[in-house]
């Protein structure tokens, strides 16, 4: 899938759920210090979301996608442990874009495959708005936060470094 297909397949989810967003449109950039500087938010309420591989014995791979405030880090023991799991690290880039569905550094707080459950730490929960990339490195999303939960449906858990 293109970042335009993937960016018009989140815009329509969006709409057809009637939420509050609005599109913010910057310099093309993937880190989330910079995006949140170049489109005017605090980084604290940027959801940055992080495909990670677990790895449940030997023989299962898992995948997660780890929605974390945007100054912070994933704790890969807490998701290993949310899976039981005996190992987790981030997923390959080629994993990763495959299950979004679109190139890493533009991977918005959803899984639009069921390969990939979604975790959104709660600190992301905590402001009315979460910003995050809108499946391209141009654009960002402002989306009111009851309707990122209503529409994401995340299971809520602390997956985010201290």
């Amino acid at each position: 899938m293109s970042s335009d297909t993937a960016h018009d397949k989140l815009i329509a989810l969006l709409d057809e759920h009637d939420a509050t967003y609005r599109v913010i449109e910057h310099a093309p950039e993937a880190v989330t210090e910079v995006v949140s500087q170049l489109a005017g938010y605090d980084q604290r309420q940027a959801a940055k979301c992080i495909v990670v591989m677990v790895k449940v014995g030997k023989k299962v791979t898992r995948y997660a996608a780890a929605v974390i405030p945007g100054h912070k880090r994933v704790d890969f023991t807490k998701v290993k442990a949310l899976f039981g799991g005996t190992y987790a690290g981030f997923a390959s880039p080629e994993a990763a874009e495959e299950l979004a569905g679109t190139p890493v550094g533009t991977i918005p707080p959803f899984s639009f495959d069921e390969r990939m459950e979604l975790f959104v730490d709660p600190e992301v929960l905590q402001h009315p708005e979460v910003f995050f990339n809108a499946a391209r490195f141009d654009r960002s999303i402002a989306l009111a936060t009851a309707d990122y939960e209503a529409i994401a449906k995340p299971t809520v858990e602390s997956i985010a470094q201290a």
